[in-house]
Order: structure tokens, then sequence, then C-alpha cells
């Protein structure tokens, strides 16, 4: 897990510093996918519709929130305190870096003379790519540690996962309201959190003696 926090860290660091400088091919590249969604999003509006209803609904960050509250609210139940509060504070401090970045950056959303959707606020990275990728990489974490081996829908979890993350990246580039490397950038900067707090998570696990390996069985004190 270190080596895909390290990997992912550093390939959206180098698209920051690209985006940041302006990288003529990058922005090219950007507003070639942009005009060429946005004429299919004009001229399919049923389409088009369906993916305003994905995006703001179905993937949009609320949602992705309320299912980490979910997650939380099950690991309490389980009495997993240490477990749940890290999901909580990933999911908070992703949100905090998220919303830095785009200060930071403070790049301008795609804008057209006929726009299909509109969206607020600076356009890198996508907040609705990385609060994906942060929820429900996150939410695999916790099913494998609790229930993937008597679980029998996790096949079809993961794949709604995937599908999703990959999906809210679509509606966004489809809506217009973000060019490809935002969602790009949330992607990644979404999975290099949740490939940070899993491997800090386990090293701190691994450092912490846990009652069960200190205490002596009952009757042989």
């Amino acid at each position: 897990m270190r080596i895909s926090a390290a990997v992912s860290g550093a390939l959206a660091v180098l698209l920051l510093v690209l985006v940041a400088v302006g990288w003529s091919p990058l922005l090219s590249f950007d507003r070639d996918v942009a005009e060429a969604l946005h004429r299919s999003a004009v001229a399919h509006p049923g389409f088009t519709h369906l993916n305003r209803i994905l995006t703001d609904w179905v993937w949009d960050p609320w949602t992705m929130r309320a299912l980490v509250l979910v997650m939380v609210g099950l690991l309490l139940r389980r009495r997993a305190w240490p477990l749940a509060l890290w999901v909580a504070g990933t999911s908070l401090l992703a949100w905090g870096l998220q919303q830095g970045l785009k200060s930071l950056v403070d790049r301008p959303r795609p804008q057209w003379p006929d726009p299909v959707d509109s969206a607020r606020y600076a356009s890198f990275p996508s907040g609705h790519a990385m609060t994906a990728t942060v929820t429900f990489g996150l939410l695999l974490w916790v099913l494998a540690l609790y229930w993937r081996e008597t679980w029998r829908g996790w096949g079809t979890i993961a794949g709604v996962a995937v599908v999703s993350v990959l999906g809210v990246g679509w509606t966004r580039l489809y809506l217009g309201v973000h060019w490809p490397s935002d969602v790009l950038g949330g992607w990644l900067f979404g999975w290099c959190c949740v490939a940070v707090a899993i491997d800090a998570y386990r090293r701190l696990a691994a450092r912490t003696p846990t009652r069960a390996r200190t205490a002596p069985p009952v009757g042989k004190a």
C-alpha cells in the first residue's frame, strides 16, 4: 500500500504542477475532449438529463458523505472505535485537501455559450471524483476487514464501486463542468488519501499492542 500511495501521490503532484503552469499539450487535450463531449451533450438532451440525475443525486458528494456516516455507524456498532474515527477523519482530511487544492490552483471551469449544467468553485481537482474515490476506497477497505469472508456480495459491491468512481468522472466531463485533468486529479488525490490512510492505520495497529496480545488467558494469571 505504501508503493500505491507513493505512486499515486507522485502522479497527482505532477499533474498539479502541469495544470498550474498551464502545460500546452495538457490544456489542448483538455479542450479537445471537453468540446467533443459538450457537443454530444447538447445534441442528446435525454442522455444529458440522465447524467445530471446521476451526478446530482446518485454520486453527489453529499450522498458519498452519507455513505461514510453509515460506515462509521456500523463500525461504532461493532465497537471498532479507532477504525470508525479513522474513516471519519480520512474523509474530513480529504475534503480539506480538496478545498485547499481548489483554492491553490484556482482553475476556471469550462465556459460554454450553451451550458447544459453549472457548478461552483474552482475546477481542479474534481470534488465529485475525489470524494467518490475516497468514499468507495474506504468502503472496500472496511468490507475487506470485517465482511469479505462471510458476505457473498463482495464482488458486486466492488463492481459498483469501480463503476461509480469511473461513472461520476464521466458525468462531470459530459456535463461540461470539468476538464479531463480535473477528474484525473480527483481520482489520483483521492486514491492517495485512501492508500496513505490504510498504510498509516496498519502501521499504527502494528505498533500498538492490544489487550488481547498482552493480557494473560483467563484463569492463568
